[in-house]
């Protein structure tokens, strides 16, 4: 499975968000009760178990956690009836991934029917998603038909679309096969006794069939491939994992036609509060994965891609606009079709009674930011615990453009320390590292704030500095400013400010040693522009589309000051809630966290045309692609440190030479190399965990605990549980049409009424006698607790007559994730 990481530029958060709300407090952190640095464990091991033996594994003693997650039925059965305790979370989704390149493939000639856009949305009426809810996952999980998921918060704000969605794609397997054949007629194929030919050869369909995971992507695979054969397509079944599918989906070439359908899996990384980059994210080659050939075959029209782009930068200035954005990237996307999503899957991971943990409600445990800081035994300190997980070490691990497989960002979240931690229930950010922010944004756009630590104001212009930074001048390695870009002046949307504790510098380390510095935030600020250019010694032109869907929005950053660090930032791009307008420019890269020294060490390496940072770019020219932590790169990045140590080598010296002194740069490097022979690999963070060993045949990695590290462990140790409303309706299930009616509705929690000030929305859709979704309002508030909705005569009446519903979703302030109730009646 890969987990969803939505990260567009290194320093922007990876949660964002749609309703806002006023004057809550953030989750308190209590004083220390510890002496303890770091996390609470002394060990972590982290190795492979599949999910079929999980249970039985921790039951046994053998591991502690199992952290990947089960999404069958009889898992919960068996999770339950072992006593273990566990995690819901409702932010994994499945999908079918299609090859699109074609009509016929580069290197075989052969045809790709999947080439077709028709086809591709044809497969949308030949999968009953019902079927498989039922038969593979119990009938616990949901239809899914939009790129996002029902237990997010946009999907309550959009819900009427998603419902017309639902009802134009239904299953219809006479209506795909009637598509299908038209189209592949088009294509020159015939069928010969029920087979699809072309040129003489049957049609056979590579289908990439996921067997390691959460156990439900076979009998996915096994169904979709029947019912593609019982239209007259050969199917070639290939079971595979993570590991041995990737180097074809995701880092092979598709015209190498080596594949043509794959089971997909996502999660979001956290409760995703927008969920509007999704589109550009899954559709378009400005996607984090346009360094991939598969997504730079992603061809879809300027409109469509302008869409995108706006969803993912948020360039809209009002709701209604935003509204009618995301209708026209849902039914754009729907018809290209690259992917069709099968079901919204609620699924569970499971620790041992002994063991206590923090989890995110959309992600679960393993890659929730707040688990490195939770997880321990019951009333110790220190031990080693056992991770499980279904893979782990799938792809090479670096900064600029490594894995983005879950089973190795695992690892790397106990490793990373962050500005700022992600809710686990609201997933707004929280103050870890920042002392204090600061946003403005332009008078009229619509953002709110919820934590009191985040000062909002608004200004009618924001006028940039001209002394701000405001580009890059790629040839003399120096940040061209404001006033040479602008020479008019600019202004922005949006202005952060964020500042970090005046004694921050002085207290927080790299794993090696290295004390964190300013050069460490620039050297950020420069690779979000040097490699995406010509003329760079790294440069990557896989990454050329990130950059230029970034400078659309961009004005400037400016450091103001160094000790205490104070940083501004200024963009066209906002987000709805304050919280997710803080740019911290912590230096946290696309993927993963890195010291100035570390890249400088990997930039070498690329200019030398060694290793590349990239797959696209590692098979173009053929070279290793870069890893931190294993392989022949190792030995690469070994000689480069020595080289920079010997040379004091400072990167991109006409910039980071103000912040970085010779004798600085030879001692970092002096770090890296004991670090490097200490523990194996290159792979430093400033998190509570450092990875000690990596067993790459084994696929095992260790952690040891940070005894340095600048936080007690109990910093985060009284998070609540998640707030979860719970929905009932009450009213007649029998109406008189062209009568008035009232449904009553009671929302609470553990049985009391959920605060009316705790609740951002209470919406209801009415669907008449066909299905249709007749209205759209929302609910009254008759008092703490108690709602209704009240139809007048000639809403009833235009239902018609027969069969209708009406349906709640509640989005409430201290959990995201909406709540559902639906309530049938028959109108007369």
């Amino acid at each position: 499975m890969k987990k969803k990481l939505m990260v567009v530029i290194s320093f922007v958060l990876v949660f964002t968000l749609i309703f806002a709300a006023c004057g809550k407090k953030e989750t308190t952190v209590t004083g220390s009760t510890t002496d303890r640095k770091g996390g609470w464990l002394d060990q972590i091991t982290m190795k492979v178990v599949t999910g079929e033996s999980a249970v039985t594994q921790v039951q046994a003693g053998e591991i502690d956690v199992f952290a990947d997650s089960l999404a069958k039925k009889e898992d919960l059965l068996a999770i339950n009836n072992a006593g273990l305790e566990k995690s819901t979370q409702f932010g994994l989704f499945y999908e079918l991934t299609f090859n699109p390149v074609g009509p016929t493939f580069d290197a075989t000639g052969k045809l790709n029917p999947f080439s077709d856009m028709k086809i591709r949305e044809a497969m949308n009426w030949l999968v009953d998603r019902d079927y498989i809810n039922q038969e593979v996952y119990g009938g616990g999980s949901i239809p899914k038909y939009l790129p996002f998921t029902a237990g997010l918060p946009d999907y309550a704000r959009y819900v009427e679309i998603a419902r017309e969605i639902e009802s134009k794609y239904a299953y219809d397997m006479a209506k795909a096969e009637g598509i299908i054949t038209t189209q592949m007629e088009a294509m020159g194929a015939t069928k010969v006794n029920g087979v699809w030919t072309y040129n003489g050869e049957d049609v056979t369909l590579i289908f990439l069939i996921r067997n390691d995971s959460d156990g439900t992507r076979v009998p996915i695979g096994d169904y979709v491939s029947d019912q593609l054969e019982a239209i007259g397509f050969k199917v070639d079944r290939q079971y595979k994992t993570s590991s041995e599918a990737s180097p074809l989906w995701v880092l092979g070439d598709p015209q190498d036609g080596l594949w043509h359908i794959y089971t997909g899996a996502w999660s979001v990384t956290g409760m995703d509060r927008d969920v509007g980059d999704n589109f550009q994210f899954y559709y378009s080659p400005t996607s984090v994965y346009g360094f991939t050939q598969l997504w730079q075959a992603y061809d879809i029209p300027q409109e469509l891609s302008d869409i995108c782009d706006a969803l993912a930068n948020n360039t809209f200035s009002t709701l209604a606009e935003r509204d009618e954005l995301f209708r026209k990237a849902i039914y754009g996307t729907a018809e290209y079709a690259f992917r069709i999503w099968l079901i919204d899957g609620a699924s569970y991971s499971f620790w041992d009674t002994d063991v206590i943990t923090s989890y995110d409600l959309a992600a679960g445990v393993d890659i929730s930011s707040m688990t490195p800081y939770t997880i321990r035994f019951k009333d110790s300190e220190g031990g080693n615990l056992t991770w499980g997980s279904s893979d782990i070490l799938v792809d090479p691990i670096n900064p600029l453009a490594g894995s983005n497989w879950t089973f190795d960002h695992q690892w790397q979240n106990f490793t990373q320390d962050y500005a700022t931690l992600g809710n686990p229930f609201t997933g707004l950010p929280m103050k870890q590292r920042i002392e204090s922010a600061e946003i403005v944004i332009q008078t009229g756009l619509p953002v709110g704030k919820t934590y009191d630590w985040v000062d909002l104001t608004f200004q009618d212009t924001i006028t940039v500095p001209s002394d701000a930074w405001a580009d890059w001048d790629v040839e003399k390695q120096v940040f061209k400013t404001v006033g040479e870009v602008y020479p008019d002046g600019v202004t922005a949307r949006r202005k952060s400010t964020v500042t970090y504790p005046a004694d921050m510098l002085d207290k927080i380390t790299w794993h090696d040693g290295s004390k964190l510095s300013v050069a460490d935030f620039v050297m950020g600020m420069i690779e979000i522009f040097d490699p995406c250019m010509e003329g760079s010694a790294n440069f990557d032109v896989s990454m050329e589309a990130n950059l230029e869907s970034f400078m659309s929005t961009f004005k400037g950053m400016k450091i103001v000051s160094e000790s205490p660090l104070v940083i501004e930032y200024y963009s066209d791009t906002y987000y709805m809630d304050a919280e997710m307008n803080i740019a911290a420019f912590w230096p946290e890269y696309n993927y993963g966290q890195a010291a100035w020294h570390q890249m400088a060490v990997g930039n070498l390496a690329d200019a030398a045309g060694e290793v590349a940072y990239s797959a696209d770019k590692s098979t173009e020219n053929e070279i290793e692609w870069l890893s931190y932590i294993g392989g022949p790169s190792l030995a690469i990045l070994e000689k480069y440190t020595k080289q920079a140590q010997a040379d004091s080598y400072i990167p991109f010296e006409a910039t980071l030479g103000k912040y970085i002194t010779a004798e600085e740069a030879a001692t970092r490097y002096a770090n890296l190399e004991q670090f490097y022979m200490d523990h194996g690999h290159f792979n430093i963070g400033l998190g509570p965990y450092i990875l000690d060993k990596v067993l790459s045949v084994e696929k095992t990695v260790t952690l040891i605990n940070n005894p340095n590290f600048i936080d007690a462990s109990d910093k985060w140790s009284d998070f609540s549980a998640p707030k979860m409303a719970v929905v009932e309706i009450d009213g007649k299930t029998s109406i008189k049409s062209g009568k008035t009616a009232t449904f009553d509705l009671s929302i609470t929690y553990k049985g009391a009424a959920y605060e009316s000030d705790q609740i951002a929305t209470v919406k209801y859709l009415l669907y008449d006698s066909t299905g249709t979704v007749s209205k759209v309002g929302e609910a009254e508030l008759v008092k703490e607790g108690k709602y209704k909705v009240e139809l007048d005569g000639d809403t009833t009446a235009a239902l018609g007559t027969g069969a209708c519903k009406i349906e709640i979703a509640v989005v409430a302030i201290p959990v995201s994730v909406p709540s559902f109730a639906t309530l049938e009646f028959v109108t007369e």
